[in-house]
């Protein structure tokens, strides 16, 4: 053991560096709320009057008056150890809560119609346990012997499998129907049982029952002699199974899930054949001092003994704001981030942008622009993975725009969304009864030009949601 020096070269972010990159890439519903939060936490930040209507960017001068504070106003207090001056504002671990949709969830609502039921006690345990079991989906995920178990060691209720069926019965007649399911084609079941029986419901119920794989693989032929029903009578089984609901929990609308709300980010115009670019003004807030804890402190000034409890009451004014002044050059930072990097993914795909037409989107990845802004790749994938932008085509993800390049047969370079658009375009005009295979489809993209490997194909199809083959087979 002997001790000995050591010198080494490390990168540390400060606060603020921390604080700044995951402002960046916080989407605008995030981002104000994030803003609302420093407020209600930090007494020294306020938030100005903004209009949607102003130019931002011609306002940018005007964007905080946190330059305005002069270190004079901090007393020259210096002999408060700087560590204690580190606010938790600028520290503390991202809040990943996102809005909740009020009323009551959807186990309130399932449990709202399990209390006119009449049942006893033990039923009812049950029944309330059954409904606790149901994901987001509607599903029970569960298999009734693994449910028993988990009543006797939570619960300790004993019950037998057929007792457990006869409650979970009463449970699935709950509305949405085809609640409380063991799997999707006990849900399709449930539904189909729940209409006004005619003979297709009849077939329907009698197919899903018996031939579910069958049905599901789309062998139509094997369905067509096992029943001895023709094409007309299966299609009508399968428009009436179409027009079921899968995720029966997805349908309630007040379900307590988080709401999916898009905020375009960035608008983009087009005026005299030239885009402009803005920024939505839900990302340029006002933000100042408080002009109370500035009087606070230079009331604290012309004090020439100070308590103890004066000089705590000085520490507690500079740790606010310093977290104040940090958090408004945050956000500004953030604001000027933004529309530098926006500005270059326009500029780079120019074409697209005053055309609409997908096929004139560059090859672009993340270095690309990196590049051409002189910014770090990490700082490209935060904005570009959580910021939407309104075009006049449409509201599209940033990422969308990013892909790598392909060369065709005679070596122009592409990019793999143009592919994926023209792979899209052949599945969506092929015969329905006999689809193109993944080999069918590489033969048919290597004539137009586009030599890929089958696996890349199956890759796009994926990333696509297009099924394979036998799964896009109709009748």
């Amino acid at each position: 053991m002997k001790q000995y020096l050591k010198l080494k070269l490390s990168q540390k972010l400060s606060p603020q560096q921390i604080q700044l990159m995951k402002l960046i890439q916080l989407p605008t519903l995030d981002f104000e709320q994030k803003i609302q939060r420093e407020i209600e936490e930090n007494p020294a930040l306020e938030q100005g009057q903004n209009s949607e209507d102003e130019n931002q960017q011609d306002n940018q001068d005007d964007f905080s008056d946190s330059d305005d504070l002069n270190i004079d106003d901090y007393l020259n207090y210096d002999d408060t150890p700087s560590y204690k001056l580190n606010s938790n504002n600028s520290g503390r671990a991202e809040d990943k809560n996102i809005p909740f949709s009020s009323g009551i969830s959807f186990t309130q609502h399932l449990l709202s119609q399990l209390k006119p039921i009449s049942l006893d006690e033990k039923k009812m345990k049950i029944a309330e346990f059954l409904v606790g079991s149901i994901d987001e989906s509607g599903y029970i995920r569960l298999e009734l012997e693994e449910i028993v178990d988990d009543l006797a060691f939570t619960q300790n209720i004993f019950v037998e499998v057929d007792e457990l069926n006869d409650i979970l019965k009463i449970v699935q007649d709950f509305d949405p129907p085809g609640v409380g399911a063991l799997n999707l084609q006990n849900c399709l079941i449930i539904q189909l049982k729940r209409k006004k029986r005619t003979k297709y419901v009849d077939l329907a119920i009698e197919i899903i029952e018996n031939s579910f794989e069958q049905f599901s693989k789309k062998h139509f032929e094997k369905l067509m002699n096992k029943y001895s029903i023709d094409e007309i009578e299966l299609k009508e089984v399968i428009s009436l199974v179409s027009k079921l609901n899968p995720k029966p929990g997805g349908s309630y609308s007040g379900g307590g899930k988080p709401i999916e709300q898009v905020i375009p980010d960035f608008k983009i115009a087009i005026e005299n054949n030239e885009l402009i670019l803005d920024l939505n003004y839900r990302n340029s807030p006002v933000l100042n001092i408080s002009r109370d804890y500035d009087e606070m402190l230079k009331g604290y000034k012309l004090e020439k003994n100070k308590s103890k409890s004066q000089k705590e009451a000085i520490q507690f004014i500079k740790q606010k704001l310093d977290s104040a002044k940090w958090f408004i050059d945050a956000v500004k930072q953030r604001q000027q981030t933004l529309l530098i990097t926006m500005q270059a993914i326009m500029n780079y795909q120019k074409e697209y942008f005053l055309t609409g037409d997908e096929r004139k989107i560059k090859p672009m990845i993340l270095k690309d622009i990196a590049n051409e802004i002189e910014m770090d790749i990490s700082t490209i994938s935060r904005v570009a993975n959580s910021k939407y932008v309104d075009t006049p085509y449409g509201t599209k993800l940033l990422k969308e725009f990013f892909s790598e390049s392909m060369k065709t047969t005679s070596g122009e370079e592409i990019s793999t969304i143009e592919i994926k658009k023209i792979l899209e375009k052949i599945v969506l005009n092929e015969n329905k009864r006999k689809p193109e295979t993944d080999e069918k489809l590489v033969k048919i993209l290597k004539e137009k030009g586009y030599k890929i490997a089958r696996r890349t194909v199956a890759k796009y199809r994926e990333q696509l949601n297009i099924p394979v083959a036998r799964l896009r087979k109709e009748i």
